[in-house]
């Protein structure tokens, strides 16, 4: 009986050990998370915050400029994810979208640190890449992407700034280094403009 009872106490004392630790609270420290995953938390365009500080973003010019009450404030070179800078047509397609939009919501992302998120597509976004389906211009059933921001290189990649090397899917791509110093003092609410 004794030789029976030490068989089978692995297959009772296991179920029992699992309902004990079910009853334990979890703390939110517990496992560490890499990255944030936001959804449907950006706030709404409209009921932003007023900002000091305006952006233009010239991609011409590969610069992006910043202003206040007083005037320029200050200029930062950035890169892009495509060469064609025309307006962006669809998702996937690598171009930066032009028009006006502000910043939503800011973040430190994983690879790259700060960024600060665009309210891309905003409902004159949509206008655009709705004509341009009804033209024939993009296939049926192409999408208008998402998630455009202004955010850093990788810290170790800021020479894709100094040679014009255009990496992201889209966005405005500014040195780490200086993207941490632009962070530090644009609010939620800048309005950003990006021009051809």
């Amino acid at each position: 009986m004794n030789m029976k009872f030490r068989r089978l106490l692995p297959f009772f004392a296991m179920p029992c050990l699992l309902a004990l630790v079910s009853f334990i609270p979890a703390t939110e420290n517990r496992i560490p998370q890499k990255e944030a995953v936001v959804i449907n938390t950006a706030p709404d365009p409209n009921n932003l915050p007023e900002s000091p500080y305006y952006i233009i973003v010239d991609k011409s010019d590969y610069e992006l400029k910043v202003y206040d009450d007083e005037g320029w404030y200050a200029t930062y070179p950035i890169v892009f994810g495509s060469k064609d800078m025309g307006d962006k047509m669809r998702e996937g397609d690598k171009r930066t979208p032009n028009g006006t939009f502000k910043v939503i919501l800011k973040k430190h992302h994983q690879k790259w640190g700060p960024e600060l998120l665009l309210d891309y597509p905003t409902k004159e976004s949509f206008q655009r890449f709705n004509q341009r389906k009804a033209n024939g211009q993009l296939p049926k059933n192409a999408r208008i992407g998402n998630g455009i921001a202004i955010h850093a290189t990788r810290p170790q990649e800021e020479w894709t700034v100094d040679n014009f090397y255009n990496w992201t899917d889209g966005c405005v791509s500014v040195k780490y280094t200086e993207m941490k110093d632009l962070f530090s003092y644009i609010p939620v609410g800048t309005s950003v403009t990006i021009q051809p």
